[in-house]
């Protein structure tokens, strides 16, 4: 990764705008193996993703979180909410409160806060790698030098679930990216329980990361086919399967 590239991509506006769209990321793992041509339309806002980013703020970069508006409603759907939002997506107050709590949780285990707070820590940091002939970027929530682990924050609606939804949400091909953006360190995703605030660490197997190879892989050829082979027409794409 140049320096030019590891200024911009440190700024959310290069990282999520034009500059950052000439990388692959894992967010496209699944658009590439299910809709390819829908690989650059914009992705709507969602409550969901608003409280994740609410969440990694709160841990990470706690002086932004002034950024974020905050409306006292029971949803989204109430006549104040729509008057004091002005169109745009807003955090509820009881989705900000439930946040908190999560972030004082976390910052309460000892291990937690020694792995996120230690010495020698880098938030937010990017990089760039090539894979299987394309370039990809990421984005480490945290990367602590003294244990040489790259750890990403992760909220779940079932802890017990969340080997499954590791699967899902292609969490398998984000440790094989991440391992090859940062050599030599390891992989960990601390979660914890929207309801239960039950927190957990995940470490990855050989197994796991192979599998998220495999969907890299794929990912690198749907890419291939649909946006650097010139001689390809989308309309006579087809999936053809054995049952």
């Amino acid at each position: 990764m140049t320096k030019e590239q590891y200024h911009k991509l440190r700024s959310d506006e290069h990282y999520y705008g034009e500059y950052g769209q000439q990388f692959l990321s894992n967010s496209n793992i699944s658009t590439l193996l299910k809709n390819p041509l829908a690989l650059h339309e914009p992705r709507p806002n969602s409550p969901a993703f608003l409280v994740g980013g609410y969440f990694h703020t709160a841990i990470l970069e706690p002086h932004k979180l002034k950024s974020f508006k905050i409306v006292e409603a029971s949803n989204r759907n109430t006549k104040a909410y729509k008057e004091i939002s002005g169109g745009e997506m807003c955090l509820l107050k009881s989705e900000k409160d439930q946040v908190d709590l999560m972030t004082e949780v976390l910052l309460d285990n000892d291990v937690c806060r020694g792995l996120i707070r230690g010495s020698s820590v880098e938030y937010e940091t990017p990089g760039v790698t090539t894979l299987f002939g394309n370039q990809w970027k990421g984005k480490a929530d945290i990367i602590n030098h003294e244990e040489k682990l790259i750890i990403d924050l992760k909220t779940t609606a079932d802890i017990e679930k969340f080997r499954w939804s590791a699967s899902k949400y292609n969490y398998d091909s984000q440790s094989y990216i991440y391992s090859n953006l940062f050599h030599g360190y390891e992989f960990l995703f601390m979660v914890i329980d929207k309801t239960t605030k039950q927190i957990g660490l995940y470490d990855c197997s050989p197994e796991f990361t192979k599998r998220g190879e495999k969907k890299v892989e794929a990912a690198s050829e749907q890419y291939d086919l649909f946006f650097k082979n010139d001689n390809f027409d989308p309309k006579q794409y087809l999936k053809t399967e054995t049952l």
